[in-house]
């Protein structure tokens, strides 16, 4: 089985579940170095992008099923265009290969869609279909669980706005379904013969109101939220609002908003006599997910959604904000290493020193750990030591370092050293800041952080490049301070 997509959000999920199963998997993704972080033990990886067709054919070649499970909201604007093209190109791939089935997963349709969200879903399965490889196209909604975009917006919105001003979207209906439900689905269904060629809604047991489910929700988590709807936000409106008091990426954002002035009714009797199963309530599949993430149960990146990014509070939000610079360099990535293994302590962070001594001072005028210094060995780095504020959470010798800030401060966040060996004998090293914010507060904190963020970044990592270059003129001697 070829899981295309296998990195987003519920490929991320589907393939460990069919591995489990006992399945033979391939996924694939555009970027290989993420698929081997995800660490799927027994899955063949590879690269390939539907928007380049010379990758398909690898990745098809001998696939029997094939999951579909791309789409290109994070681009932007005219992401509806680029998802037609990738659909046309899966399809002619598919056939040219042989595949038997291919399985998609698009969104619940309106009778008239007008948002280029639930379109361009539409028109994605039309696509698919117009192929030779006979389709099975299962349409959700709502999906509840971590990392679900939807649902870490509705999160968002309960877990920091007392008071929520919203457009009228508020009172449309849709039929919210548990990840665990639709993963089920998906796993059964390419096994039924019968389910070539029908297009079938994935749907819970209870069709509600958005403001329903924030209503649901804030009951769960303890939280009352008033919810007062307008008539002059706009959609368009409402995504610029949403951007600001939630950490979901804006692009999606605005992708999703678009859709919700719909309706969207759903018929799950059709895919549930094919593949019965229980069928979770909106609550029942809310307290899971809430369970799912306080047994660190959560399918999700290496920075990004695990509670323990997130200074194990399901506050701070699931998305991360993130901030970086790099820098290349002749240097090997072991001399690299060997420079970024001594931040802290007595060598500091290598560029800017006085305005990490202000961030740290401040942080210490309210009573936290921003003046510490120190570290248990000057060279040597292992999982859980302290470096002044940060502690070790990831150490790859002499690829990344990944450390906790510990400053106090809305939200929590890590800081993760990235070492890549490029062609040519060079090497880029990158220094990214995530942060998941802790409401609006933690939002505001971010943003009037982000130039410092890219100034301090950018001078660190060729700061990091110099002394790495320097390293190797000098074998066996450490950094200068």
């Amino acid at each position: 089985m070829l899981v295309f997509g296998a990195t987003g959000y519920i490929g991320s999920h589907l393939v460990p579940r069919l591995l489990r199963e006992g399945c033979t998997v391939r996924a694939s993704g555009r970027n290989r170095r993420t698929l081997e972080a995800r660490g799927w033990h027994g899955a063949e990886l590879v690269e390939a992008d539907a928007l380049q067709p010379a990758t398909l054919g690898p990745a098809l070649q001998g696939v029997d099923t094939a999951y579909y499970l791309v789409h290109s909201m994070a681009a932007g604007s005219h992401f509806g265009a680029l998802d037609v093209e990738a659909a046309q190109n899966f399809a002619a791939a598919a056939a040219a290969a042989g595949v038997r089935r291919i399985v998609y997963l698009g969104g619940l349709i309106p009778a008239q869609p007008t948002s280029e969200h639930l379109v361009s879903r539409r028109d994605t399965g039309v696509c698919l279909r117009q192929g030779r490889v006979p389709v099975t196209e299962i349409r959700a909604g709502i999906i509840v669980g971590p990392g679900s975009a939807a649902y870490e917006v509705i999160r968002d919105l309960v877990n920091h706005l007392p008071l929520m001003v919203t457009p009228r979207w508020v009172d449309s209906k849709s039929a919210p379904i548990a990840l665990t439900n639709l993963i089920e689905y998906l796993v059964r269904i390419p096994h039924i013969e019968e389910a070539a060629g029908l297009v079938l809604d994935a749907a819970g047991p209870d069709y509600i109101s958005y403001r329903e489910v924030m209503l649901t929700y804030g009951r769960i988590v303890g939280k009352k939220p008033i919810i007062v709807s307008v008539p002059f936000l706009t959609p368009t409106m409402s995504s610029y609002w949403l951007g600001l008091v939630t950490s979901v990426p804006a692009s999606i954002a605005r992708a999703l908003i678009g859709g919700l002035k719909h309706d969207l009714p759903a018929d799950n009797a059709p895919l549930q006599r094919l593949v019965p199963q229980r069928m979770l309530s909106f609550q029942e599949s809310v307290e899971a997910a809430l369970q799912a993430e306080r047994q660190h149960q959560v399918a999700a990146r290496w920075t990004e959604g695990l509670l323990m990014f997130r200074g194990f509070s399901i506050d701070n939000a699931f998305y991360a904000k993130r901030a970086g610079g790099s820098a290349e360099t002749t240097a090997a990535p072991e001399a690299v290493w060997r420079v970024v293994s001594t931040l802290g302590g007595h060598n500091g962070y290598f560029y800017a020193g006085f305005l990490w001594w202000v961030r740290g001072f401040l942080d210490w005028l309210v009573g936290g750990p921003g003046l510490t210094k120190g570290r248990r060995h000057p060279t040597e780095l292992r999982l859980g030591d302290r470096i002044d504020y940060w502690t070790v959470l990831g150490v790859e010798q002499p690829h990344r370092l990944t450390l906790n800030f510990g400053m106090r401060a809305p939200g929590s966040g890590v800081i993760e050293f990235d070492i890549e060996a490029l062609p040519g004998g060079r090497t880029r090293v990158a220094v990214t800041a995530y942060w998941h914010p802790q409401g609006v507060w933690g939002l505001m904190y971010w943003y009037v952080l982000v130039p410092a963020h890219l100034f301090l970044f950018k001078g660190m990592t060729a700061a990091i490049a110099r002394r790495a270059e320097a390293l190797e003129g000098a074998p066996g001697a450490l950094p200068l301070t």
